[in-house]
């Protein structure tokens, strides 16, 4: 019986998050604020990328001169 109580909170806690969802989205949408959100979001990972290439690059060109150094 304990088990059972335990699965059925689980399973409604799971099923929240769900119900939260469509009202969100439902918000985003009706004042098309859904298009802005969805616009940051691909410029913030966009900065990201070019930010971990450029940081990629400095590391692997601060390795070569390291490495030559010692040579």
């Amino acid at each position: 019986m304990k088990k059972l109580k335990y699965l059925f909170l689980f399973m409604m806690l799971v099923s929240l998050p769900t119900f939260a969802q469509n009202q969100v989205e439902e918000f985003f949408r009706t004042d098309d604020k859904f298009y802005v959100v969805v616009a940051v979001l691909a410029i913030i990972m966009v900065g990201l990328l070019f930010y971990i290439i450029r940081l990629d690059r400095k590391i692997t060109h601060l390795e070569k001169n390291t490495k030559h150094n010692k040579d």
